[in-house]
């Protein structure tokens, strides 16, 4: 019995391993992915564009429809990512982060057709222990596009957020995001403690099997 459990028990600690591996391996991928986007020129957004491309996307910015998204503090100043709806000529009107501002900050928006130079990021769904959206206040916490639009009147919206990327802002402007999200690539490490988890309990069968027999 400690036998089979033992090649049950590394069969699992092995697989675990490689698929660290595995995702390693995918992980070098999307990077490589979001190096080649940012080298590239953005490209006109879509009805379906990929996710985390870089996309051109013009249209009017609703200022009078301004919402908050989740919390954030920056050097002692607690602020918030600011979404504006953009209204596009025969299309659906698509959800711009703008970037971050003050909480108590008077926001400039441009006025007019505007160009928004930014990336894709997709929809999210309210976890367990997510915080609750306050549309009357226009606060949400989780970036859900049609339920920020419905929250803020829109029928319909993009299921997508166009995340604004540029350089440093002026003062009273919000402050975008600079380059695609950096995602961590800690799979080797992980690879790695499964690959010692499973020679530690082969080892440990081992010193079992020999004092048996002694």
């Amino acid at each position: 019995m400690p036998a089979i459990s033992t090649v049950l028990m590394l069969i699992v600690l092995i697989g675990l391993g490689v698929w660290q591996l595995q995702r390693r391996a995918w992980k070098f991928g999307v990077l490589d992915a979001f190096a080649q986007a940012e080298r590239n020129p953005p490209l006109p957004l879509t009805g379906n564009p990929a996710p985390f491309s870089i996309v051109s996307v013009t249209g009017t910015l609703r200022a009078d429809l301004a919402a908050s998204y989740a919390a954030e503090l920056r050097v002692d100043v607690l602020g918030t990512q600011l979404i504006v709806p953009l209204e596009r000529p025969a299309a659906p009107t698509v959800l711009a982060d703008l970037g971050w501002v003050a909480g108590a900050a008077k926001v400039r928006l441009p006025s007019g057709t505007v160009t928004l130079t930014g990336f894709v990021r997709p929809g999210e769904h309210p976890g367990w222990f997510a915080a609750t959206d306050n549309p009357a206040r226009r606060l949400f916490y989780t970036l859900d596009p049609p339920a920020i639009g419905a929250g803020l009147g829109l029928p319909s919206v993009a299921p997508f957020t166009v995340v604004a990327l540029g350089g440093p802002a002026p003062p009273g402007a919000p402050d975008p995001a600079r380059h695609l999200p950096e995602l961590p690539n800690n799979h080797l490490q992980y690879a790695i403690t499964w690959f010692s988890l499973a020679a530690v309990l082969l080892a440990v069968f081992v010193l079992f099997v020999r004092r048996s027999r002694a």
